[in-house]
């Protein structure tokens, strides 16, 4: 199952390079990315598919990691209503979505309160 990877490091230039030169000397392949500042700090989210070997390598590098998680990775059409009718099937369900970033043009990575129902849900 993918993993996103929730790191805060500091407001700065070249934290995110950091992010991708640990990455990319541990050979991690980083599948999705989101990235936030506010007040001196960031919050990013990486998708990545071996979350041990990652939160190692990333701690390794002196980057503040400080959660992990199990996300849904599911198809999203590049068309308009396409991220609405995939929300509106989990909001039916009862399924409250807690974290939504597009890996790519056609894969939506959504952190949800109940993964079974929503993979129940989503097929």
């Amino acid at each position: 199952m993918a993993k996103d990877i929730v790191l805060i490091p500091d407001d700065r230039p070249g934290m995110l390079a950091r992010l991708g030169e640990a990455a990319e000397q541990a050979n991690i392949n980083i599948e999705g990315v989101a990235a936030f500042t506010g007040e001196g700090k960031g919050v990013v989210h990486v998708l990545v598919p071996d979350a041990e070997h990652a939160l190692e390598a990333l701690r390794a590098a002196g980057l503040d990691v400080r959660a992990a998680r199990d996300v849904l990775v599911v198809d999203c059409p590049d068309e308009p209503g396409a991220l609405g009718k995939i929300c509106r099937r989990l909001a039916d369900a009862g399924v409250n979505i807690q974290q939504a970033y597009l890996a790519t043009q056609t894969r939506l990575v959504l952190a949800v309160d109940d993964p079974d129902t929503a993979r129940n849900v989503l097929g």
